[in-house]
């Protein structure tokens, strides 16, 4: 996301350049419904311009649209000479979701995408939480990530939908969320200790998946449970799809010696390479020299 002064001389005030191009004088005349509320959040209404472009689909699982919120408001912070902390930053995006966008979504998108990183989020009852940073062994990240593989399922929704259902399940489901709670810890135990196979993890994986796809008959469907055990016949040992599910993203753990195998299985999915990330949302300023 980039934010720049927009030329007086220009007749309109605002240009926003996504997937589409907006030219408007006012923020009431803005479409995109995130771009409009950041803009009006932060009093931002004149000579600005904004370009944005992302490398993946929208509404895919990978938090790809609290990832735009995280950026534009720490864009839009920069812009206005306004340093922000990284608890702020994730506090004023999951505001505009939730309570101006009227969006059910959750909080860890947004948390995640500020702080960047391995971390570990307790929730309380009061909306406020804290963050924990997961220490773990260089070597032991290295495994992690060349055990995983990621594909797109070439299958798009709207996440709100999927999390709203399980909501208002959950009341249903209070023994399936205890033990899915309970294998944070046991998933923080497998990262940080050497001695323990990197396996397991791919082990609770595949049991987190079945009580995830227990809280809602809208978390997978018959083509995701096709996908899912074929990449499970092939050598995975766990898997899920990403996000309040439904579609998007597929995520397997395997071992290395098996990813060919597995990718020629589901060659008619797009797989996605990927690298973990430990900075979150940061800014860059542009000088005539460069960025810095």
């Amino acid at each position: 996301i980039s934010v720049k002064k927009r030329s007086m001389a220009h007749s309109d005030k605002i240009l926003l350049q996504y997937n589409k191009t907006e030219k408007v004088d006012s923020i009431d005349d803005i479409e995109h419904p995130s771009f409009r509320e950041c803009l009006r959040y932060m009093n931002c209404c004149q000579n600005i311009e904004i370009h944005y472009t992302g490398d993946l689909p929208a509404r895919t699982g990978l938090g790809s649209s609290s990832s735009f919120t995280v950026g534009l408001i720490n864009a839009l912070n920069a812009f206005k000479g306004l340093q922000i902390s990284k608890q702020d930053l994730a506090k004023q995006a999951i505001y505009i979701e939730q309570k101006v966008l009227k969006e059910t979504v959750g909080n860890q998108d947004q948390i995640l995408a500020a702080f960047g990183g391995f971390n570990r989020i307790d929730f309380h009852p009061n909306d406020s939480f804290n963050i924990s940073p997961a220490i773990i062994n260089k070597e032991i990240v290295e495994k992690l990530q060349n055990h995983m593989l990621l594909f797109f399922t070439g299958l798009s929704r709207f996440s709100s939908d999927i999390a709203r259902e399980k909501v208002s399940n959950f009341t249903n489901h209070f023994q399936e969320l205890n033990q899915i709670k309970k294998m944070v810890d046991e998933g923080i135990s497998i990262l940080q200790s050497p001695s323990t196979p990197i396996i397991d993890l791919g082990k609770l994986m595949h049991e987190s998946w079945k009580l995830k796809r227990s809280l809602s008959d809208k978390v997978s469907t018959p083509q995701i449970d096709e996908i899912y055990e074929a990449g499970i016949r092939t050598g995975a040992v766990g898997g899920k799809i990403l996000g309040a599910g439904g579609g998007g993203f597929i995520l397997f753990f395997a071992e290395p010696k098996n990813h060919k195998k597995i990718r020629e299985r589901l060659k008619r999915l797009v797989h996605v390479a990927f690298n973990f990330e430990n900075v979150g949302s940061k800014i860059m300023v542009y000088e005539p020299n460069g960025f810095k």
